[in-house]
């Protein structure tokens, strides 16, 4: 197969994922992406002459699946998105091909929306905004706050940049303790992050879900954090104990939460979360979709290039730690 032969997978939307306003539509994303594979150096093929695909489907691990067993000599598959979890739980990248992924692209976005959440916890918004009346609240301010950030990736990198201002105290806890995090006070590994939890005042869920931290948050952890500590989570949902988050809430073991994501997600109508003044939730909308596919077509251009140059491709997927 040549190798600047690249295939389009199908673009289409999962069942339960809304249009947002200013969202390029389906052809328009395949024909920027095509734009991409061309920028790069490439040309758009069908599967069957080609060495590299981009799938644009979400989740649809049997479709890729029998799309690869029937043109073998696909030797490369860029997914359109950071996490890739339910492809991995599914033996899509088992394969002996290389997949790389949109990871680290939506840093920048995620982060200020992290940020965001924060600020809005801290000064009691969701509480504001929902009392129609005068209702005056002490604020709470993020200069000099003790912030606890998990995961290592560059959401948190970026996030931990945005907070020098402020002057917080940043401990980063990351799957090993490793290299420390420029800008972090302390790079902890998970296992220390009990330690942390007693005196934290924002926890900041920013890593990629992999078994080992599905509901790292539970009840214990919850109830580890002070009162007045505020939970933003804009990762994966399934990184708290929902169940234990509304639990400890209702017991005023927290001031505030800031969710981008939820478990279940979407949340359902009428969940405990929705109607509790002091839980704020955007719907999983941290970076817009014109940025999202700006940044992607960025990739996907420049790993097609360094296909065609047999470089090192960017965003590779490490099927043994699941991202």
């Amino acid at each position: 197969m040549a190798a600047d032969g690249i295939a389009i997978g199908p673009a289409a939307r999962a069942a339960d994922a809304p249009v947002r306003a200013n969202e390029p539509g389906l052809e328009e994303l395949r024909g920027r992406v095509a734009e991409a594979v061309r920028e790069g150096g490439g040309r758009v093929v069908g599967p069957g002459e080609a060495a590299g695909l981009v799938w644009l489907t979400p989740a649809d691990a049997d479709a890729l699946n029998r799309l690869l067993d029937a043109h073998p000599g696909i030797g490369w598959v860029q997914f359109p998105w950071a996490g890739v979890e339910k492809l991995v739980a599914n033996g899509v990248t088992d394969r002996p091909i290389v997949f790389t992924s949109a990871k680290g692209l939506f840093a920048e976005q995620v982060a200020e929306h992290a940020l965001t959440l924060a600020l809005a916890c801290l000064r009691s918004l969701a509480v504001q905004a929902r009392t129609p009346r005068w209702h005056s609240i002490d604020p709470a301010s993020l200069f000099r706050r003790r912030v606890t950030v998990v995961g290592a990736g560059g959401t948190a990198r970026e996030l931990v940049r945005l907070l020098a201002p402020f002057g917080c105290e940043v401990r980063v806890v990351r799957r090993s303790a490793g290299e420390p995090v420029a800008g972090a006070a302390r790079t902890l590994p998970v296992p220390a992050l009990p330690e942390v939890l007693p005196d934290t005042d924002v926890l900041v869920l920013a890593l990629a879900l992999t078994p080992g931290s599905r509901q790292l948050i539970g009840a214990r952890e919850l109830a580890a954090l002070p009162s007045h500590a505020v939970l933003v989570n804009v990762a994966r949902g399934a990184h708290v104990d929902t169940d234990a988050l509304v639990a400890e809430l209702r017991r005023d073991g927290l001031a505030a939460a800031g969710l981008d994501v939820t478990d279940p997600e979407p949340l359902p109508e009428g969940h405990p979360l929705w109607s509790d003044p002091r839980v704020l939730i955007t719907s999983h909308c941290a970076d817009s979709a014109e940025f999202a596919t700006r940044v992607l077509c960025g990739r996907v251009a420049r790993n097609v290039a360094n296909l065609r140059a047999g470089r090192e491709l960017e965003g590779r997927v490490d099927p043994a730690l699941g991202y």
